[in-house]
């Protein structure tokens, strides 16, 4: 079974070298920057809104390419495909752990996490509150408003678990 269509209850524990790739609302365009700028990554992370359409699956399969995915769903991933993704994820990346949801405002704050992984607003975001950080790496695909094309990456390592948002030429 391929990674992002993987609705496991169990959490996956992984030990990387590299960076994480993250990346959200792609909404059925993934750009060659986006592959380029993922291609140092171990690990991806899709925080949904891959797209509507049957055929934006082929998204997720081109950044599986790159690297092991993880997937949850967002609320425009209507698709048949979609139904496998869960709607919330938790993985532990070199002893860190990292909660993927797509809307904030599905986070439960009693979830145990180091980092909160999330989409849907667009707005990359990158801050510590309350002990945890807080992550939106923004949205990789259609522009939305003014708001820049950006991704992001996280580094949890030994050093601790940081993050950067990278943009993207549009």
């Amino acid at each position: 079974m391929s990674q992002h269509s993987m609705a496991s209850s169990a959490i996956a524990s992984l030990s990387i070298a590299s960076p994480i790739g993250v990346i959200a609302d792609t909404h059925g365009l993934l750009r060659d920057e986006a592959l380029g700028l993922l291609a140092d990554c171990e690990v991806i992370l899709h925080l949904g809104d891959v797209g509507h359409r049957e055929n934006d699956e082929c998204l997720l399969q081109r950044l599986e390419a790159i690297a092991p995915l993880y997937t949850v769903r967002g609320n425009i991933d209507t698709a048949a495909w979609a139904e496998r993704l869960p709607e919330t994820l938790d993985l532990v990346v070199n002893g860190w752990r990292l909660h993927l949801v797509h809307r904030l405002a599905d986070y439960d704050p009693r979830t145990a996490c180091d980092a909160v992984l999330h989409g849907h607003s667009h707005k990359p975001r990158c801050e510590w509150r309350d002990g945890k950080l807080l992550f939106n790496p923004g949205a990789a695909g259609k522009r939305r408003f003014s708001l820049p094309i950006t991704l992001g990456k996280l580094w949890a390592d030994a050093r601790g678990l940081r993050g950067v948002i990278l943009y993207l030429p549009f």
